[in-house]
């Protein structure tokens, strides 16, 4: 478990109303592809997501998932990776472009099961879920998404595992 208050940076308002907080700073420099893996900034949990979503919302479990417009999750996911938010906002389903938020757990975090020793050992994701709410601190501007062949790729992937029977989410 992750003690997520402790480790997300502290949020003040900037004088014309808009927040500043963790990640501020790396916006200018998000002109590349998320690389998979980098922590986007030590501390700072993101989620991305088709949603328009306001600085103060709460995300909670029993929503419907950004996937499977069937399922209600019982949990809220974050990552601390631009790559794995990225996929987030570019595969959720609807129309418009991805959003990714910076987000503050108000709770504890855990490893997200999904990713966690399946690929690759541990979670080198950074991907974690909650049952208990998440706060919309602000949007990430300027961010750069996958190509559209890589997220053409990925849905292409993901479609397969439908078909197979084999899109599970442990929630």
């Amino acid at each position: 478990m992750v003690n997520a208050r402790s480790r997300v940076g502290r949020t003040v308002p900037a004088p014309e109303g808009r927040p500043v907080g963790p990640g501020k700073e790396k916006r200018e420099e998000m002109t590349e592809a998320p690389t998979p893996f980098e922590v986007f900034e030590p501390g700072t949990y993101l989620h991305g997501t088709k949603a328009v979503l306001e600085p103060g919302e709460l995300l909670v479990p029993g929503r419907t998932s950004n996937y499977d417009a069937d399922r209600r999750l019982r949990h809220v996911y974050v990552t601390q990776t631009l790559d794995a938010a990225a996929y987030g906002a570019e595969l959720a389903q609807g129309e418009g472009p991805g959003h990714v938020y910076v987000v503050e757990p108000t709770g504890e975090l855990e490893d997200d099961p999904n990713v966690t020793d399946m690929r690759f050992p541990g979670n080198p994701t950074r991907s974690y879920r909650t049952r208990e709410p998440v706060r919309v601190v602000r949007e990430l501007e300027g961010w750069t998404g996958h190509s559209p062949e890589t997220v053409q790729a990925m849905r292409e992937g993901l479609a397969e595992l439908r078909r197979k029977g084999e899109a599970v989410i442990l929630d």
